[in-house]
């Protein structure tokens, strides 16, 4: 009876020691198989992070200390000392109304005035007094009248083609690649934005004599802050008022568009050449009127590009910080696929 008592505690408790010793082994395997679970799950999460700071650069670009102001070049985009003319036109619109004015009208008119001056000189020396002491009483001439009548309308004909042209291609919409600025008047300076690029509102004033000298500027027309475009690129100019009427006038582009409170105008201009040009309010806004000049500085691309970034801004405009983000998506949604496959390997 002692005996078959022992054998059966013997057995219970190599049984015991058999159970102990299995649990002890899955315990330790369990430890193994953990970071299995967790090195597979980590990798994609891991990425995620790698992305987002490359996201971040592109939306906000470092600064650029490589953008240099322009030097205004003598007689060129400003007044000059007894001008007469239009000043050297630097815009496709600019050069068809200058070619227009100087091809066109200015030889009609001369022509016209010639002649009605022969024709006066002729009436007063055939026609007065003493040569004709009996007056004539002729008071209609039908082919006269025709003449004087059709000769005009086919003058005015004639002109009206390349004026309807002329005036069409001022109002034309601007392309989908336009620059956007938008343009305000205040009393008494300018304002401007750079919407898609991301630059805030920035203030033009006028230079003081002192500081337009030293900077080689012309007084009254040069400014601490100027309005920058790049070369051959159209500007659309979305243009309003703050507090009353102004009106933006640069003449080398044969840009001029009033500046109106409440309500924003637009126009458009292409420089096709590198420079510095200026402009005036060109609409009576008050006492200080005569002093919120307009500077337009046109830069090569690569220049231009460069003064966008000193100024915080993204060149490429808003298309490339939209499609930055996409990286970051694809990372977070491969993480959760990842995940599940994991899982079982760490339940068991």
């Amino acid at each position: 009876m002692k005996s078959l008592k022992t054998l059966v505690i013997a057995a219970a408790l190599s049984l015991g020691a058999a159970g102990a010793a299995h649990a002890q082994q899955a315990l330790v395997a369990a430890p193994a198989d953990a970071p299995v679970a967790a090195t597979a799950a980590n990798p994609p999460s891991a990425e995620a992070p790698v992305a987002a700071p490359a996201t971040t650069d592109a939306a906000v670009p470092a600064g650029d200390a490589t953008y240099v102001p322009l030097k205004p070049e003598a007689g060129v985009g400003q007044p000059i000392d007894r001008g007469v003319d239009f000043q050297p036109q630097v815009s496709p619109v600019g050069e068809q109304a200058y070619w227009f004015n100087h091809v066109i009208l200015l030889p009609v008119i001369t022509v016209i005035s010639l002649f009605v001056l022969g024709l006066l000189l002729w009436v007063v020396f055939r026609y007065r007094a003493k040569a004709n002491p009996v007056p004539s009483k002729t008071t209609h001439n039908t082919f006269i009248e025709i003449i004087w009548t059709a000769i005009p309308v086919l003058i005015l004909a004639v002109i009206a083609v390349p004026s309807i042209r002329l005036l069409a291609q001022q109002y034309e919409p601007p392309s989908k690649d336009a620059l956007t600025i938008k343009v305000t008047g205040y009393q008494w300076y300018w304002g401007y934005a750079y919407p898609d690029q991301g630059i805030g509102e920035y203030v033009s004033k006028m230079l003081p004599k002192d500081a337009a000298e030293a900077a080689g500027e012309p007084y009254q027309l040069a400014v601490d802050n100027r309005m920058v475009v790049p070369v051959g690129r159209q500007v659309k100019l979305i243009i309003t008022g703050a507090d009353v009427i102004h009106s933006f006038a640069v003449p080398a582009f044969w840009t001029k568009m009033d500046a109106v409170p409440g309500r924003a105008n637009e126009t458009t201009f292409t420089a096709n050449k590198v420079g510095v040009y200026y402009g005036q309010c060109s609409e009576l806004c008050g006492v200080d009127h005569g002093f919120m000049p307009i500077a337009v500085e046109v830069l090569p691309v690569d220049k231009w590009e460069a003064w966008v970034r000193s100024k915080g801004g993204n060149p490429a405009g808003p298309v490339v910080a939209a499609a930055a983000p996409t990286p970051a998506a694809a990372t977070t949604e491969a993480a959760p696929a990842a995940a599940p496959a994991a899982a079982p390997v760490a339940t068991n």
